[in-house]
């Protein structure tokens, strides 16, 4: 693991966002709630903060920081769903890797839940989009 030991304790916030896209007949599953699972967007947000709070688990070389705020959205999109987490700590290193874990997480539960009706899924496009504190200060990702 790299040292941050020296590094000053400081308000860090990461934001990312990926998406997952499907078929109409499975968008319309999902908004109508006929899947035999359950409700995958209210699963998939809960297993995006469970996972931002494992990052340092599932990654290696990752520290383990107290995550003192995690919120996973999905937003519908014409072919599926944008996801984006926001994660916050007060530590001597940022978060995007959790933030990162939340969406992928996220997504994969989505398709998890509905892969039964639909194998064409594609998830896609997991990018940090903002991030804040720390050395490096503010970034922001220029839109495409």
């Amino acid at each position: 693991m790299v040292d941050v030991g020296d590094k000053p304790v400081t308000n860090r916030e990461a934001v990312a966002r990926g998406e997952i896209n499907m078929s109409a007949a499975t968008l319309r599953a999902i908004r109508q709630g006929v899947i035999a699972k359950g409700a995958p967007l209210q699963a998939a947000r809960i297993a995006g903060i469970m996972a931002a709070k494992q990052t340092a688990a599932l990654i290696p070389l990752c520290h383990p920081l107290p995550l003192t705020h995690v919120s996973v959205e999905l937003s519908p999109t014409r072919r599926g769903y944008r996801i984006e987490s926001r994660v916050r700590t007060n530590a001597q290193t940022g978060v995007e890797m959790e933030a990162l874990v939340a969406v992928s997480v996220a997504a994969l539960t989505v398709y998890d839940m509905v892969k039964a009706i639909d194998k064409t899924m594609v998830i896609g496009d997991v990018c940090v989009v903002e991030k804040r504190g720390g050395h490096s200060g503010l970034y922001k990702r220029s839109e495409r």
